[in-house]
């Protein structure tokens, strides 16, 4: 193997974290979006986060992915979940503490039932991906 410059260093860099994230993803057919901007933070999104990670592994669930994304333009509701199921609509919840987090994973992700009273929008099919 010849040196790496810089750009070649970058490139590789870009090329890992695609393959990992590929990886992270494979068979999950599930995503869980957590907006961690920082009016999520100082509303208690990384208590959320941290409840659906410890949650999703508690009740192995092993086709969800917990994601953390920025800002989802709904601060006044924060922390706000997205949540995409596979043949349910997609969802954005607000006021997610982390006992609804687990209310999202029993009755959302389970029971495949929408938690009316936190959900706030859908989110915009254009912006998703």
């Amino acid at each position: 193997m010849g040196k790496l410059n810089l750009d070649g260093l970058r490139k590789l860099r870009i090329d890992l974290k695609k393959e990992i994230e590929k990886k992270k993803q494979e068979g999950k057919e599930i995503k869980i979006l957590i907006g961690m901007g920082t009016c999520g933070i100082a509303a208690g999104a990384r208590e959320t986060f941290q409840t659906f990670s410890e949650q999703v592994e508690k009740m192995g669930l092993k086709n969800v992915v917990i994601e953390p994304t920025g800002c989802m333009g709904a601060c006044y509701v924060e922390p706000t979940v997205e949540v995409h199921v596979p043949e349910m609509p997609d969802i954005l919840y607000g006021k997610v503490t982390p006992d609804v987090a687990k209310k999202i994973l029993e009755r959302h992700i389970i029971q495949k039932q929408l938690i009316n009273d936190f959900i706030y929008d859908k989110p915009a099919v254009d912006i998703c991906e």
